[in-house]
């Protein structure tokens, strides 16, 4: 059965993953379009770290970080989202529903703190396809970019509200 659970991104199976990961987002996109957090970041505050595992196997990790919109006429205050940072399966476990599983533990974790949007920023090349089709399955619409993200056409901007 896969666990999914709070984990410590210096880990060294999860900091092997996360270089994994900045290596293919650098080797995919300019390095100007390169949004990955490095290993470091994701242990800051306003971020939660997760890692998917089976009989301790690494299979994944996943992280929503905190975000302060400012004031929405709408609404009178500013008000908190959130984004999703560091998504990525382990090659062994791609095809295994490691990714659904991770994102829906993240959306559940942005309801229950309140939070009327999650937002996320991935790439247009092909080898992000299967990322927006997970994304769009799960109800994500593109948006334009978000926080101090700006205009770029290697990126792809999504959120689901709540």
């Amino acid at each position: 059965m896969i666990q999914i659970e709070r984990d410590d991104p210096t880990r060294r199976d999860v900091h092997q993953l996360l270089s994994e990961h900045l290596a293919d987002m650098f080797a995919t996109s300019p390095a100007e379009s390169v949004h990955a957090l490095a290993h470091s970041a994701l242990s800051e505050p306003s971020i939660t770290f997760w890692t998917a595992r089976e009989k301790g196997e690494l299979l994944g990790c996943g992280a929503l970080k905190l975000l302060d919109s400012p004031d929405d006429p709408a609404r009178g205050t500013p008000h908190q989202f959130g984004e999703i940072k560091s998504m990525r399966t382990t090659a062994s476990a791609r095809g295994r529903g490691v990714a659904t599983l991770m994102l829906r533990h993240i959306v559940d974790e942005a309801r229950r703190r309140d939070y009327e949007r999650i937002c996320l920023e991935t790439g247009t090349d092909e080898y992000f396809a299967p990322a927006r089709r997970l994304y769009v399955r799960n109800g994500f619409t593109e948006r334009p970019p978000f926080a101090d993200y700006t205009r770029d056409p290697n990126s792809v901007f999504m959120e689901l509200r709540f």
